[in-house]
């Protein structure tokens, strides 16, 4: 999945603001003595969404094609315009310092890591992004990702446009994820543990074309 976020990455056409980006990707550490995850193995939640080992990256795919999407969406429909650069650019590094803020629990599942129970990862993001020096406009995308609860509200048309792709990616993988650990807790599993969202939307649809037999053969090639 890296590949497929250096690929989006080649979307950004200013090629300074373009090398920052990957640099990022590719490096994201801080001059912090705390332990991170890598980026492939990172989630991208610890329960509510994309909460396993690469879920971090698959997230961040889907909120820039989401992001993009939406930029076609504003241009083509409403007649907007769209700083596709800055669209892109902070829906790749939106959620990068949650490599900090998370470590594995050892049975599969992530937790809280020490660092991230005092600062949460956007507080990371927008300090390192200063340091480095990315423009205004970007630092504005990556503080104001989380919406209305952020620190501060999407005020440009970029930050909204990564705002609601963040929300409607997390919420596509929340949704699914806890339909299938109901199905699979009606097939007796205490404690059902699902691999990733592709797993859980495989569940998901097994039981709409093959109704309880589906969820049952998918239950038992799990165990």
């Amino acid at each position: 999945m890296m590949d497929e976020v250096e690929r989006l990455a080649e979307e950004i056409k200013d090629e300074k603001l373009r090398g920052m980006v990957l640099e990022l990707l590719r490096k994201p550490t801080l001059d912090l003595d705390y332990p991170c995850l890598s980026v492939e193995e990172c989630p991208a939640g610890a329960f509510q969404h994309h909460s396993y080992s690469g879920g971090l990256l698959q997230h961040t795919i889907g909120v820039t094609r989401l992001s993009m999407t939406l930029c076609d969406l504003v241009e083509g429909v409403y007649g907007g315009k769209v700083d596709r650069d800055t669209v892109v650019a902070g829906a790749l590094i939106h959620d990068i310092m949650k490599t900090y803020t998370y470590e594995p629990r050892g049975d599969g599942s992530y937790m809280s890591s020490a660092l991230g129970e005092k600062i949460d990862h956007l507080t990371l993001l927008v300090a390192e992004l200063y340091k480095r020096g990315f423009p205004v406009d970007v630092v504005h995308v990556a503080a104001s990702h989380h919406g209305d609860v952020s620190p501060v509200k999407p005020k440009t048309m970029e930050a909204l446009i990564v705002s609601i792709a963040d929300l409607a990616d997390s919420e596509l993988s929340r949704k699914t994820l806890r339909a299938a650990e109901y199905l699979l807790r009606q097939m007796g599993e205490s404690q059902p543990k699902l691999g990733s969202s592709r797993e859980a939307l495989d569940l998901v649809q097994a039981k709409s074309r093959e109704g309880w037999d589906g969820v049952r053969k998918f239950s038992n090639g799990k165990s």
